[in-house]
């Protein structure tokens, strides 16, 4: 099993990368939190890898630290969270925020997440709540995103992203009408904004 990749990023996609390791490229999925940490293209990362095999594919999933991939693979062991689920819901909250709102019973903050409804909201907090309080960790609070209108010519891969992780389009538009950019702001940023505002 892959448990770790070291190269050159040579392709950087809000959902997955193309890691080059001495010229073999591993396409590598990601949450929003490791996507929104990593440089640009042509620098040298490295991934902690969970390595997700089925019958037909082995798909590799990457994260910045090992905290994410510890988090990630807790989801796995709840019924029903699949690794697709699991990437999202990282992409919806940092690791901290979502040990807070596991150890706080917070249903209402974890159905937010496109994905999770009240039921699998409380069965992450019966399955997973004891298992995050051992590991000792300080919950983060959520962050608000200040108010801010949108770029035009990255709205449309800003929606796309949003869209693939669960999000209705049309909520997605309004959010991204409301933002106010200017037109040299990177599309990470534009992205982080509206995850933040939508998250609200």
């Amino acid at each position: 099993m892959i448990a770790l990749l070291s190269g050159k990023l040579a392709l950087k996609a809000p959902d997955h990368l193309i890691i080059d390791v001495r010229g073999v490229g591993y396409r590598v999925q990601v949450p929003f939190s490791t996507y929104f940490d990593l440089p640009g293209e042509g620098a040298e990362v490295t991934l902690h890898i969970h390595t997700h095999v089925k019958e037909d594919a082995i798909h590799l999933y990457g994260f910045r630290t090992p905290l994410e991939k510890q988090f990630f693979q807790l989801l796995l062991t709840v019924s029903g969270i699949g690794p697709k689920l699991a990437r999202d819901i990282l992409s919806n909250v940092q690791a901290e925020e979502l040990a807070g709102a596991l150890m706080n019973g917070d249903q209402n903050r974890l159905s937010a997440i496109p994905g999770i409804g009240k039921k699998s909201a409380e069965r992450l907090i019966l399955e997973l709540r004891e298992k995050v309080r051992k590991l000792g960790l300080e919950p983060a609070q959520a962050q608000t995103a200040p108010s801010v209108p949108a770029a035009a010519g990255i709205v449309d891969d800003v929606i796309s992203a949003l869209v693939n992780l669960g999000y209705k389009e049309a909520v997605v538009a309004k959010v991204m009408g409301e933002l106010d950019i200017p037109a040299e702001t990177p599309m990470e940023t534009v992205l982080k904004l509206a995850l933040k505002r939508l998250m609200r």
